[in-house]
């Protein structure tokens, strides 16, 4: 029998259910749900009982659920047989059950083409279950994904998702041939370990779970990532008595002045000999993912365990890194761990001490590289705009460019709460949410945008002007889409193409579109009252020019 993916694929799914805990299958029978009901059968650790009927088979999975708290694996063919699981999956929503419904489906090029047993099963179960994913037809590309797949249904089944314990859908898309054998699996966590577990903090961890992170978190050689919506200052207590550096995003409330602060860590991990040496044993990750790539791919190589600590009711792990997932409150956490995981401090000093000295250095590097440009940049307008604002003032920050120059480049400072649309990263209504932020605030307000997100939110100037509020709208201006300058799209197409579908020049005078709406130019922050707006001009080209001498010279520096 030949080796197929979609054999692999179903095999994997499997083994990683096991490692999860579950121990049952309900499968009703049918043939484009070939694939996974032999992995279940050949891989024979998981109870497989048979039912010809699937609304029947869906309340045996059910039945299991209730009695053993863990999710069973409902497993259909594609159509009608796949909606006959409906009644079970509600009443597993309603009632608080974990259960799995795996549905086989068509591939995509049998859809809506008139094919046998082949209906719509996209969010087929709608609102009642806990999650719902569509894997797409196996591919050897996804195959890193798949252990994440089959864990995280367990998770969500279990609760992850923040709405306590229910069902879950995965759909399963297969092409022929649906019988075949499977090929090695992608490599699981080592000891027969799930590849996600989640650790519910629904009101206040225990010991038992403190024990567990704890244990997993013992290292020297450590690191942890603050994002949105992370513990604040209180952070660095943990740093201080594990000695590890906080790779500190803006929005984080961690990037303050402190011993264990790198903020410039987007620059230092472009330093080969440094990125290597000092990849971290544990990754602690609280909140929501900083923008730097080069800090993503660095986690995601970097082979260390890692727990990712976030707000329940989200799943945040893009790169599928997580080993333990915490949903709950990073602030109760940190100030938990901090004091189960003191005396490491010591031993880890040399460690913390090689990360501060490349903050320094690399602090040192951008501040003397900016002081010699001659022309306004966009990396010099959020690292001044950050240092200028007074205490207690807020800062907006725009997706795009604008956020990721001030996490790459500002520097740590108290005082200032930084707030960015980062929920879905776009550059829509970003004018009308720093209004919002300047309203419930009542104190001094800055936007950090571009032109383009200008533009795509004008009419969030509407009356801005006469709402009482103290808003500074800082706009560089480089007529059109900069960050695109950064793409392989830049290089790749001629110039005239690149400009037309990526360049975009509007030639809009954001200064007067402003003043359509009675809101003055100023030449500089803290100039004048009320809302205004300062125009920073700058050169697309240019500016990715620039980026790439400040990243040079920290890493020059950092020898």
């Amino acid at each position: 029998m030949v080796i197929t993916t979609a054999a692999t694929f179903c095999a994997t799914l499997v083994d990683e259910w096991v490692r999860a805990g579950v121990t049952d299958a309900v499968v009703c029978p049918g043939s484009r749900s070939t694939p996974l009901a032999l992995a279940l059968v050949r891989d024979g650790r998981i109870g497989v009982h048979i039912h010809h009927d699937e609304r029947s088979g869906a309340f045996i999975g059910l039945g299991i659920g209730l009695a053993s708290g863990r999710p069973a694996v409902v497993v259909t063919t594609s159509g009608t047989a796949a909606a006959e699981l409906h009644p079970a999956v509600v009443e597993a929503h309603q009632s608080g059950v974990p259960l799995i419904a795996s549905t086989a489906d068509r591939p995509p090029e049998l859809q809506d083409v008139g094919a046998p047993q082949t209906i719509d099963q996209t969010h087929l179960f709608g609102a009642s279950v806990r999650w719902f994913a569509d894997a797409g037809a196996p591919s050897d590309d996804a195959a890193s994904s798949w252990r994440s797949l089959a864990s995280r249904a367990v998770a969500e089944a279990l609760g992850a998702g923040g709405r306590g314990r229910g069902p879950v859908h995965l759909n399963l898309p297969f092409r022929d041939p649906l019988v075949g054998d499977a090929g090695p699996l992608p490599a699981g966590r080592a000891d027969g370990r799930p590849w996600h577990r989640l650790i519910d903090d629904a009101g206040e961890l225990g010991d038992d779970e403190i024990d567990v992170l704890a244990q997993a978190l013992e290292s020297v050689r450590g690191v942890i990532v603050a994002g949105a919506g992370a513990a604040g200052p209180g952070v660095h207590a943990l740093a201080d008595r594990v000695g590890w550096p906080v790779l500190a995003d803006p929005r984080s409330g961690a990037r303050v002045p402190a011993r264990t602060t790198v903020a410039a860590f987007d620059a230092i991990l472009r330093h080969p000999r440094f990125a290597s040496d000092h990849r971290p044993d544990v990754v602690l990750r609280l909140g929501e993912p900083p923008a730097s790539k080069v800090l993503a791919q660095w986690l995601a190589a970097s082979g260390a365990r890692q727990v990712a600590v976030q707000a329940p009711g989200r799943w945040i792990d893009p790169d599928r890194t997580a080993e333990i997932v915490v949903a709950g409150d990073p602030v109760r956490l940190v100030a938990a761990l901090a004091k189960r995981l003191g005396g490491a401090a010591a031993s880890g000093a040399p460690w913390l001490a090689r990360w501060a000295h490349a903050e320094e250095v690399a602090q040192r590097a951008i501040d003397l590289r900016i002081s010699s440009l001659d022309a306004p940049s966009e990396p010099a307008v959020a690292r001044r705009l950050m240092a200028s604002l007074p205490d207690g003032a807020s800062l907006v920050v725009s997706s795009s460019m604008p956020v990721r120059d001030l996490e790459w480049f500002a520097a740590p400072r108290l005082g200032v709460e930084v707030f960015s649309n980062r929920g879905a990263n776009g550059i829509d209504g970003v004018v009308s949410t720093a209004v919002g932020v300047a309203l419930a605030r009542r104190s001094s307000t800055a936007l950090l945008i571009g032109d383009v997100a200008v533009l795509h939110d004008a009419n969030g100037l509407l009356n801005a002007a006469t709402r009482g509020i103290d808003l500074t709208i800082v706009v560089v201006d480089n007529d059109g889409g900069g960050i695109f300058s950064f793409l392989p799209q830049a290089t790749d197409l001629s110039p005239e193409v690149f400009e037309q579908l990526f360049g975009t020049p509007h030639g809009v005078d954001v200064t007067g579109l402003a003043a359509v709406y009675g809101i003055p130019e100023v030449a500089e922050v803290g100039e004048g009252s009320g809302v205004r707006m300062v125009r920073v001009r700058t050169n697309r080209g240019e500016n990715v020019t620039v980026h790439d001498e400040l990243n040079r010279a920290v890493v020059d520096a950092l020898g």
